[in-house]
């Protein structure tokens, strides 16, 4: 009998097949909040995201005095209207901003906020006080905003911004679409051209955005600039559907016999389906078929089939950052596989929600899988064929990705077994397991 803190998945009674869309991108519906609350005029908005960390912006920058009109719609997702603060800036808010579960949340805003006159503190729940902002704040400081205390690597910190922002370029320690954003964001109102370098590409999102809201912007594969001082101007934004989430639909159908389905209006951004890449190296039947644009951003349909001769493959470390949500889930399929998969220099999966490297460990192991860390790089021996045992009780860390990766080794196995508060959920795909059964219909 689980417990409530467990959920139970059974194995499919059928194959996954069918046509289906999936919720919001994450990460365009945060930017396209925030952006728009920075922004002068009213932007209107649609597909964004339903989730709790999306939740958590619209909360936050309704606190600094954006006007957030969005109604739920008959897909899940949110469509209205956000008024934002414009050249006036936000207003002092009357208490410390709760940013949830939600990292993307309190590191875009340390950025939006860095170039006004006012005093907030930007905290969150127990996981997100866990996560590192030092790398945030850094270049920040270097720009002029200010950090209290001095030297705070962890929330909550307080932070007060300065109307002379200055511009630099900052050469990032590592791949982040957070780091890059937030610096970019500082930059808008900077005096000069602010340039973030990076090792290796990040996802570009806020690149193909911003230019919608008339910021003037370059960008190549690991560079990003923004020409300041600006006024972001409201536009319209079309959300489309995330990838990261339509990766789980997927892996579950290259692991479920007879399974054939179809992710219509996905986000096909290259910086995005890293995962798609990886799993035709482990000979996975997956394809794309691009359909148009929305804004810059391109989107399309993503076929996945049941894939029985799935072999190990390495992945490099320059392509983590396009999947860097999606190693946990590919970790599981790589299970299945034939021979050893790597994946290159995880080590930023230690600093997510979790420290997904030690949770993916820990949860192959309790199905008899071998999987070990080498350095920096995470190794996976597969077993085609692979059983579970039964009564099986994973621990999702609270973790969205985490309880989904699991939900799927149940649901594609052959006993139930047990999530640990798989309604982590709805951080991001609220409506998991309903389009799951939906597919066996």
């Amino acid at each position: 009998m689980p417990s409530k803190t467990e959920t139970a998945i059974a194995p499919l009674a059928a194959p996954l097949r069918g046509v289906t869309s999936i919720p919001g991108d994450k990460s365009i519906s945060h930017r396209a909040i925030l952006f728009s609350a920075m922004a002068e005029g009213t932007s209107e908005l649609s597909g964004v995201l339903d989730s709790g960390d999306v939740r958590s912006s619209i909360a936050a920058v309704q606190k600094l005095g954006a006007q957030v009109d969005l109604k739920s719609q008959a897909d899940g997702s949110l469509a209205g209207t956000v008024t934002g603060w414009g050249e006036t800036g936000p207003i002092q808010p009357d208490g410390p901003i709760d940013c949830g579960n939600s990292g993307t949340t309190a590191r875009l805003l340390m950025g939006a906020l860095a170039p006004w006159d006012i005093e907030v503190t930007i905290t969150g729940d127990d996981a997100l006080q866990k996560r590192p902002m030092r790398r945030i704040t850094a270049p920040l400081m270097k720009m002029g905003a200010r950090f209290i205390p001095e030297g705070q690597e962890l929330l909550p910190i307080t932070m007060r911004g300065t109307s002379t922002l200055r511009a630099i370029t900052h050469d990032a320690p590592m791949a982040s679409a957070q780091l890059k954003t937030a610096v970019l964001l500082a930059g808008i109102y900077a005096q000069g051209t602010t340039t973030l370098n990076e090792p290796s590409p990040s996802r570009n999102h806020t690149e193909l955005m911003l230019p919608e809201y008339g910021v003037v912007t370059t960008a190549a594969a690991c560079t990003a600039s923004v020409k300041g001082p600006s006024v972001p101007k409201a536009c319209a934004v079309k959300v489309p559907g995330d990838p990261s989430s339509a990766a789980f639909l997927a892996c579950a159908a290259v692991l479920t016999c007879g399974s054939d389905i179809a992710i219509e209006d996905v986000s096909l951004n290259t910086a995005r389906i890293g995962f798609v890449r990886t799993l035709e190296r482990m000979g996975a039947d997956v394809l794309v078929r691009h359909k148009g644009t929305a804004g810059k951003e391109p989107f399309g349909t993503i076929e996945a089939r049941h894939s029985g001769t799935l072999h190990g493959c390495e992945v490099p470390a320059d392509k983590i950052a396009t999947m860097v949500d999606e190693v946990p889930v590919l970790s599981l399929v790589a299970a299945f596989a034939k021979g050893v998969t790597v994946f290159r220099e995880v080590d930023e999966l230690r600093v997510k929600e979790t420290d997904r490297i030690e949770a993916i460990l820990e949860g192959l192991g309790l199905i008899g899988v071998d999987a070990w860390m080498d350095g920096s790089d995470l190794y996976v021996e597969g077993q085609p064929g692979l059983s579970l045992p039964p009564d099986t009780v994973f621990d999702s860390k609270k973790d969205h990705r985490l309880a989904m990766t699991w939900a799927i080794a149940g649901l594609a196995g052959k006993v139930a077994v047990q999530v640990k508060n798989f309604d982590s959920v709805k951080i991001s795909y609220p409506h998991f397991l309903h389009d799951i059964e939906r597919l066996t219909r």
